[in-house]
């Protein structure tokens, strides 16, 4: 671990690079924890047909996907959350530039 520490801190647009295609396979996998796993509980705890995406609110002549929304939002704050504890676990919030 020590090495990709080192990698990532050296190399800046290789390890940004590293680091965009890290962050699309943990985007990948978080969407599917979301979509499979967390819509289905929360979907049924909310009275939902068994999946929080298909929560709705009927407005008059609206029709409002909160259930959509409420999942993009938890996706987004779990994908949020990795981001954040990598990046402090892997110390890159304390980078210095060379001169």
């Amino acid at each position: 671990m020590k090495d990709f520490k080192e990698f990532i801190k050296k190399q800046g647009v290789v390890g940004l690079a590293v680091g965009f295609i890290l962050g699309g396979a943990v985007a990948s996998v978080v969407t599917s924890l979301v979509n499979d796993i967390v819509n289905p509980l929360v979907g049924i705890l909310t009275g939902a047909t068994g999946n929080l995406k298909e929560n709705v609110l009927y407005i008059g002549p609206a029709t409002l996907r909160i259930g959509n929304f409420i999942s993009v939002l938890i996706d987004f704050l779990i994908v949020s959350l990795v981001v954040y504890f990598s990046v402090k676990f892997l110390g890159l919030e304390k980078k210095t530039k060379k001169k």
